[in-house]
């Protein structure tokens, strides 16, 4: 490495990797960071305020995308979504847990792959649909279920959307890793073409869909094994186990 190449710079790194670990507010830390870097840089102070100025500009819209949709989905919970789609998949006898997820992550990962990856996600659809579909086809095949249990298949569904979505948009030629990489290659004097990169995502894509969906196959004999392993009372509410 040559001598002349500072590495104060990354310190913005540690900053973020401590602030977290910390549990500090991650506005705040991404602030301190982004100043540390810059510092650490040399920059001037007119430039950093220039930086975080022209960054708040072009991102000042960002919380208008991101707040409505939440306030949609808040308005459609309080109507009662969650409810309509449990009582929903409660009539599809064969549906299971396990299965409702694997297709989910199928749809999800072949959606993400031709680049529509809003079609998913954890606040527009795993917390209103797919986490409450999954817990009524538990219901409907193991009765009551304990919070264990449902926090399970809750951290089952966002790990579904999670790895549809990551595995999937690798294919995607557009996708913004898939151009980094090229770029990257391309200036180290390796030349590949994006589609080359996005045809060889497609067996991490595969093998990463059968690895999760087996893992899928086998939640439902999980949940029936930690329900009886339960105690009679873990799926109460404290009240009403007060009252018993």
């Amino acid at each position: 490495m040559p001598s002349d190449i500072s590495l104060w710079p990354l310190i913005g790194v540690a900053i973020i990797v401590a602030g977290f670990v910390l549990r500090f507010n991650p506005m705040l830390v991404v602030i301190v960071a982004a100043i540390g870097t810059a510092l650490a840089a040399s920059f001037p102070p007119q430039q950093v305020l220039s930086a975080i100025g022209t960054g708040f500009l072009k991102t000042r819209n960002l919380a208008v995308i991101l707040l409505l949709p939440l306030a949609v989905v808040g308005l459609l919970e309080r109507h009662g979504l969650r409810q309509h789609a449990q009582a929903w998949i409660s009539r599809i006898r064969s549906a299971t847990s396990g299965r409702l997820l694997i297709v989910y992550l199928a749809a999800r990962q072949l959606t993400a792959a031709v680049g529509l990856t809003s079609l998913g996600g954890h606040p527009q659809m795993v917390r209103p649909l797919i986490a409450p579909m999954a817990e009524g086809a538990a219901e409907v095949r193991h009765g009551s279920l304990t919070e264990r249990a449902r926090h399970k298949l809750r951290a089952f569904a966002a790990a579904t959307d999670n790895v549809g979505l990551f595995f999937g948009e690798d294919i995607f030629v557009a996708f913004g890793a898939i151009v980094l990489m090229t770029t990257f290659l391309r200036e180290a004097g390796v030349e590949v073409e994006p589609l080359h990169v996005a045809l060889w995502g497609i067996p991490t894509a595969l093998t990463a869909f059968a690895i999760h969906a087996f893992r899928l196959s086998r939640l439902d004999a999980a949940i029936a094994r930690d329900l009886a392993e339960a105690p009679s009372d873990a799926g109460l509410r404290p009240e009403a186990q007060s009252e018993g």
